[in-house]
């Protein structure tokens, strides 16, 4: 997409100082050359850098840099490693870290409201006295903010056991990229947008306050470091214990060259005679729980050959390791003026293959690398001493580190656990998604941000034009038979795909049905999932699960919980079903879903996410077709994320709410569905209530003036 922006102009600059106050307007040349960077090599000049101090002057900013057609990108402490940040076409920077107070706790309910600019561990040292913690605990989290860490949906040593920022994110106040402000949060019925926009990267808006989860410190801790003789059997440890039907709260792995340079800066305590050592943590309620963990770790970490196994004696010393392990970019980067941190993820069993490609990357291009692991996750931070005044050097760094990613997507893995795309990765995204899909994403963008000022020209690549469209077979005009109800029963993928295809041809309108547990579709030709229904891939060791949505949810959970291997998911139907109507509710079925393929309407299959435990490449597309209710697309399959262990509490939601589509749902629609053919009328079986009317054949839009004016009763929970 081509992006026409209007250079800013004495008037606008006249109109953002009034707003926020001519000392908060930044256009000093070494001033704009602070703002110019982040944490990666990209750099840009902005246009101004503007610095409000209240979430209301956010939105006021917004609108007046989209109605002067003026670039715009949002910037918090600036830890991003991918040129997230950085300020394309001379953009005009928003500053947030001035957004930095804390709103309503609620102790009892355990969420806290809080300001973009808040940062994480202030976070964290805030909500500790009251036993809670927040479990997101990126490296940088000293500095990082709470913005940005939804923006690129954060992770940390500690998501291995309890999720990422995703997870905890219930409510966003949100600045749409023109200046509209809208109130998002989990409770909402229908698509998941407050999923979805968590991870945008700034693309799609700004967040203004933030509604966070909290967790009950666990009540007993146990830190192990355990040395090895080679990183190899170190890895070998990870997927061994995870296979084992273990769990702990972290495993991070780290080789010898990240070892001495973390022993040089802050004196740690890790074995410098060590080639490796993996740093692992267990929590729970009572010791005796976690002395069979710690025994059964020690076990697979004795088979692999590890040379010590000791526990941090005291408090005192188990943050010391983690200082250690958190210090160690700023430790790389005394070994050069340069350190190029990759962040690919691929699945637990693919890591010593990982591993082993990655050194030889390295070695091939004669590179310094450390290796870095959240080995739990399968998360790896290959890092790369250089100096960027070397530019022939600095090619071949950027050129390994690329080479790097593509080892983990040919491993069945992805190209960003946690740091973003941003610029940086922004073409490796053509090695992860089809065409059609980076097509669905570009939609996705243009819904929320027609103009592309949001941040413009980051996460997603440009797709050319492949020259004459595909001649339309002449068996697509041909009528389509259905049985006497209507029903279509496709008995395999190829036909149901060619089924849609007519379908589009012909712009008939069609539903989906699954068991006809949770809603009626009232169109006159229904897709049935019906032959639909196998497990096409039960991972144990890696513990996912990927399987047909037409399969009965029940008969799932019962076959793999003969393996001890946990979907905690509670609900009658079909997995399509559940997920269309959201009708599992604790856990929420949104933080279970790893990967997704879908049918469009159009006929294309999209695939979104993989087969790993982060992945934030890309739009989270797949939390929208949760509460979808069938309005966007046939769920083909699904890949979830099991657990070696049952759920502690689990409840059924079977009485989803109905909902009305509001601006927002129908932008989305129109770029999943943009003939509008698919599940326009439907009814839910527990009420007598119109779930949808995407066609907008009656009535209006009941909440959109509502949504204009951002009049929210939430705003006294909020502040």
């Amino acid at each position: 997409m081509s992006t026409q922006i209007s250079p800013i102009n004495t008037q606008v600059f006249e109109q953002l100082k009034q707003i926020v106050g001519e000392k908060n307007v930044l256009t000093r040349p070494a001033d704009l050359f602070l703002y110019s960077f982040d944490s990666a090599l990209e750099r840009a000049t902005p246009s101004a850098v503007v610095l409000p101090e209240k979430p209301d002057q956010v939105a006021l900013v917004v609108r007046i840099l989209s109605k002067n057609k003026i670039a715009f990108v949002a910037r918090g402490a600036a830890t991003s490693l991918c040129g997230g940040p950085v300020p394309l076409h001379g953009a005009v920077v928003i500053g947030l870290a001035r957004l930095n107070r804390v709103g309503k706790f609620d102790k009892e309910r355990k969420e806290i409201v809080v300001e973009p600019g808040v940062v994480n561990l202030k976070l964290q040292q805030l909500v500790a006295p009251e036993g809670l913690f927040y479990p997101p605990d990126p490296g940088s989290q000293k500095a990082c903010t709470i913005g940005g860490n939804v923006a690129t949906n954060a992770g940390g040593p500690h998501c291995l056991k309890y999720g990422v920022t995703s997870h905890f994110v219930m409510g966003l106040d949100w600045v749409l990229p023109d200046g509209q402000q809208i109130h998002v949060k989990v409770e909402d019925p229908g698509y998941d947008v407050l999923g979805f926009l968590v991870g945008s990267e700034g693309t799609l808006g700004l967040a203004t306050r933030i509604r966070l989860k909290l967790l009950p410190k666990p009540k007993v801790v146990r830190t192990m470091l355990v040395s090895y003789g080679s990183i190899e059997d170190a890895i070998q440890s990870v997927t061994d214990i995870i296979a084992g039907g273990l769990l702990p709260a972290t495993l991070e792995a780290m080789d010898k060259t990240t070892i001495m340079a973390v022993e040089a800066f802050s004196h740690a305590g890790y074995p410098t005679n060590a080639e490796a050592v993996l740093l692992i943590e267990v929590d729970g309620d009572t010791a005796e729980e976690l002395d069979r963990q710690v025994e059964e770790i020690r076990g697979h970490c004795a088979a692999n050959k590890c040379l010590e196994f000791r526990f941090a004696k005291d408090e005192a010393e188990r943050e010391k390791l983690w200082e250690g392990r958190r210090g160690s970019y700023p430790a790389m980067a005394r070994l050069a003026p340069n350190v190029l941190v990759e962040d690919g993820a691929v699945p637990r069993t693919q890591l010593p293959e990982a591993l082993r490609r990655i050194k030889q990357i390295a070695s091939d291009a004669g590179l310094r690398v450390a290796l870095l692991f959240h080995a739990g996750d399968g998360n790896l931070h290959p890092q790369i001493v250089f100096d960027e005044r070397d530019a022939a050097h600095t090619r071949v760094v950027k050129e390994a580190g690329q080479k790097m990613l593509k080892v983990c997507v040919d491993l069945g893995g992805t190209i960003s656990g946690e740091h973003g795309i941003g610029t940086d990765k922004r073409e490796a995204m053509k090695w992860l998604f089809t065409r059609e899909t980076l097509s669905l994403f570009r939609r996705l963008k243009n819904a929320f941000d027609p103009d592309n000022f949001c941040n413009p020209d980051k996460l997603i690549p440009l797709v050319g034009k492949t020259g004459s469209p595909p001649s339309v077979p002449a068996s697509y005009a041909e009528e389509i038979p259905v049985s006497a109800d209507g029903d279509i029963a496709p008995a395999t993928e190829e036909e149901l795909v060619e089924t849609v295809r007519k379908l589009a041809h012909q712009k008939k309108f069609f539903g989906i049905q699954g068991s006809r547990t949770k809603y009626h579709v009232s169109e006159s030709i229904l897709l049935s999932t019906v032959n639909f229904n196998r497990v096409l891939d039960f991972d144990r060791a890696n513990l996912t699960l990927t399987v047909q949505a037409g399969a009965k949810l029940e008969a799932v959970c019962a076959a793999i919980e003969q393996e001890k291997r946990y979907l905690w998911m509670k609900s009658a139907g079909t997995i399509g079903g559940v997920i269309a109507a959201r009708s599992s509710a604790v856990p929420a079925i949104r933080d279970l879903i790893l990967g997704m393929r879908v049918l469009l309407p159009t006929g294309e299959i999209i695939q979104l996410g993989a087969k790993t435990m982060k992945n934030v490449a890309g739009y989270d597309a797949a939390k929208l077709l949760v509460g979808s209710w069938g309005t966007l697309g046939l769920i083909l399959d699904v890949t979830f994320r099991l657990y070696p262990y049952a759920a502690s509490r689990m409840a059924a939601a079977e009485n989803p709410k109905p909902f009305v589509f509001r601006d927002i749902h129908k932008k989305i629609k129109k770029a999943f569905d943009p003939e509008n053919i698919l599940s326009t009328r439907m009814t839910a079986l527990s009420e007598n209530d119109i779930i949808s009317n995407p066609s907008g054949t009656k009535g209006g839009d009941p909440v959109s003036s509502e949504e204009k004016k951002f009049k929210s009763l939430e705003e006294k929970f909020w502040m």
